[in-house]
């Protein structure tokens, strides 16, 4: 809700002194916010705001923001804030508009910060995405959801990841894969949508089918490793011959066959379902229900 790039130092380090009292460590914290940016190979001096992409920053904002959120607890709000992500919910537009013009001056007049007015909206709450979700009706209940553009950054990397101009092997090109669907899968293992999940596992495994298809080069060597993976000989034939692309290749009923899901599966490839089901099961057997869902508890 709020920009973080227009912060004033005094007022943060003076937020930062409440809880933090070693001055060695409120000096290095000081320095860090004064360290400056480099652009066109010049070192320019920071007077306001924090470094972005640094872990500090998401812990230096919640500190910043917890004035806010006492008062949003104050006030009788529902809300939910990361950084300086934040929303609030209430029960009609109206409602909305009111609370959105006395939170923005709340943060602007008293906490000295600039919210961003592109970024910052009333809207319905299935329409707006925090953190990667978004939520939707089904029979009479709230459903968390993942935002279709997180699910299409994760298509993104995995287009990196199975892209046939990365030349290496299929065991190292599957262990990256790992590193990266089962932590998307964890993050987003509170959404009621198998079916997503599913669906990336099926684009991913076609994607792996044609870097195999590319790996085996020469239709001799196409033929051969179908007839070995089970195809009859004239079928593999006719395939290794084919003049379709990768792509269209990849989507075939012959590769299908002969490179099925348990193919990937003893290849170790671990996908998206796999560990969102073990996800799902871990939080019912921890007796939280379906979706485990954090409780806000207030601030402090």
């Amino acid at each position: 809700m709020s920009s973080f790039d227009r912060v004033q130092h005094d007022a943060l380090m003076a937020r930062v002194a409440r809880r933090v009292h070693d001055k060695q460590v409120l000096k290095l914290i000081r320095a860090y916010l004064e360290a400056g940016v480099m652009d066109g190979g010049l070192v320019h001096a920071s007077e306001e705001g924090t470094p972005q992409g640094s872990p500090l920053s998401p812990l230096l904002s919640n500190v910043m923001l917890d004035d806010l959120d006492w008062e949003l607890q104050k006030r009788g709000h529902r809300f939910v804030r990361y950084a300086d992500d934040a929303m609030v919910y209430v029960g009609s537009e109206r409602a909305g508009q009111r609370v959105m013009k006395s939170i923005s001056q709340y943060v602007e007049q008293r906490l000295r910060l600039k919210v961003n007015r592109q970024k910052s909206a009333v809207d319905l709450a299935r329409k707006r995405a925090l953190l990667g979700f978004r939520f939707f009706g089904r029979d009479h209940e709230v459903k968390v959801r993942i935002d279709p553009e997180a699910r299409e950054r994760a298509k993104d990397r995995l287009r990196r990841l199975t892209s046939r101009k990365w030349g290496i092997s299929m065991e190292r090109r599957i262990e990256e894969i790992n590193r990266f669907t089962v932590g998307w899968a964890n993050y987003y293992g509170l959404a009621d949508t198998p079916s997503v999940f599913e669906g990336l596992d099926a684009w991913l495994r076609r994607r792996l089918r044609q870097v195999r298809w590319k790996e085996w080069k020469r239709p001799r060597t196409r033929e051969r490793k179908l007839k070995t993976l089970g195809i009859p000989k004239r079928e593999a034939r006719e395939w290794s011959y084919s003049g379709k692309g990768y792509w269209r290749i990849s989507g075939s009923p012959v590769l299908s066959r002969s490179l099925p899901n348990a193919y990937w599966v003893h290849r170790g490839l671990k996908g998206f379902a796999d560990p969102y089901r073990r996800f799902r099961d871990a939080t019912r057997t921890a007796g939280c229900g379906p979706a485990c869902p954090v409780v806000w508890e207030g601030p402090g």
